[in-house]
């Protein structure tokens, strides 16, 4: 809790001007049982806002230079390609419409003054309260070339959980896009095999979204039944 900031029945209050989630995870009547129920976390997230007010570091300024001289030669402008360039905590995030991710992660592989030769990961994260763009999908690109890195970020909408897939650039993000539909929900169009890799095949949902009920599933031990952890205990 900050100084000066009044406490209520549920927790400190934050200035309006503030937006905050209330919870460890931001998740509500899921069966919290944490502890962290009551907790108040302001949003300090760069992701909701505009692209970061220029001038940023020198190599921020040049790659993004560079990325947009490699859009036009490769046809495309980065005005249509790129939504928005969040420069946060030493690391640029290029937030890519989703049309254009397949063109623009062929250019950055490929153009000689870019060369991200690697995909280290695909990640994905779910915001409910992002009306429209409740489902992102995070890249993290790796230039061995260069010595530098990139991240990429793609939004999607609940109703619509379509991302193209990356997988004929790098293929080394094929089980990365399987686990973020797995566990997200988000559908990688032309993926050559879109099914589950940690969840049974059957499984219902996708247990890292934040309306995904906390807890789990019973249990039967040595004839004995172990309910869910959300039927086991409260917190007030």
């Amino acid at each position: 809790m900050q100084p000066g900031l009044p406490s209520g029945p549920e927790g400190p209050a934050l200035p309006p001007e503030h937006p905050s989630r209330r919870g460890m995870f931001g998740a509500d009547g899921s069966g919290d049982t944490s502890g962290y129920g009551g907790l108040v976390v302001r949003d300090t997230s760069p992701v909701r806002g505009e692209s970061t007010p220029q001038p940023w570091a020198e190599e921020f300024e040049r790659l993004h230079d560079e990325v947009g001289s490699a859009l036009e030669r490769a046809g495309l402008t980065r005005d249509d390609a790129v939504e928005k360039v969040v420069v946060h905590r030493g690391q640029m995030t290029l937030f890519v419409n989703r049309e254009h991710l397949a063109e623009l992660v062929k250019v950055l592989r490929d153009d000689a003054a870019l060369r991200f030769e690697m995909c280290m990961g695909v990640n994905g994260v779910h915001y409910p309260d992002e009306t429209g763009r409740e489902l992102h999908a995070v890249y993290q690109l790796l230039s061995i070339t260069h010595n530098r890195r990139v991240n990429l970020e793609v939004v999607c909408p609940d109703d619509d959980p379509h991302i193209p897939s990356i997988t004929a650039t790098y293929p080394s993000a094929n089980w990365h896009e399987r686990e973020t539909y797995d566990f997200f929900g988000i559908i990688f169009d032309e993926h050559p095999a879109l099914t589950r890799i940690e969840m049974p095949d059957d499984w219902p949902g996708h247990p890292q979204r934040k309306d995904y009920p906390l807890g789990g599933i019973p249990v039967e031990y040595k004839g004995a039944t172990i309910p869910p952890p959300d039927e086991r205990r409260a917190y007030q």
